[in-house]
C-alpha cells in the first residue's frame, strides 16, 4: 500500500492529502478549466467557502494556473458548498 499523496491548499496553505481537496485543472492543451479531473496544470482548494472566497478575491486560481477562470467556476463550487451543507443537515437530522 502506498502512502497517500498530499497537497497544499493554494488559499489556507494547508497541507493535507489530495482526496481532502477540490481539484481544479486548466486542460493541456485547450487552456480551458475542468473540475476534478483532466490532465495538465492543477491547483487545490479546501472544499469551504472561507478559502473559496478568499481565492476568488485574490485571484489565486488564476495565479496558480495562469489563465483566467470565468466566474461559472466559481459558481459551480459555491453550489458544491451549498450541497454538501444541506446533506450534511440531513444526515444529522436522521441520526437524532
Amino acid at each position: 500500500m502506498s502512502p497517500p499523496n498530499y497537497r497544499r491548499c493554494l488559499s489556507c496553505r494547508r497541507l493535507a492529502p489530495k482526496t481532502e481537496f477540490w481539484r481544479i485543472v486548466r486542460v493541456y492543451p485547450s487552456q480551458t478549466i475542468q473540475l476534478d479531473y483532466g490532465m495538465g496544470r492543477s491547483a487545490y482548494l479546501c472544499p469551504t467557502a472561507s478559502c473559496l472566497q478568499a481565492a476568488q478575491r485574490k485571484d489565486r486560481l488564476g495565479k496558480s494556473l495562469k489563465v483566467s477562470v470565468p466566474e461559472a467556476v466559481y459558481q459551480t463550487l459555491r453550489q458544491r458548498i451549498a450541497v454538501d451543507s444541506t446533506q450534511e443537515l440531513d444526515s444529522l437530522g436522521q441520526t437524532q
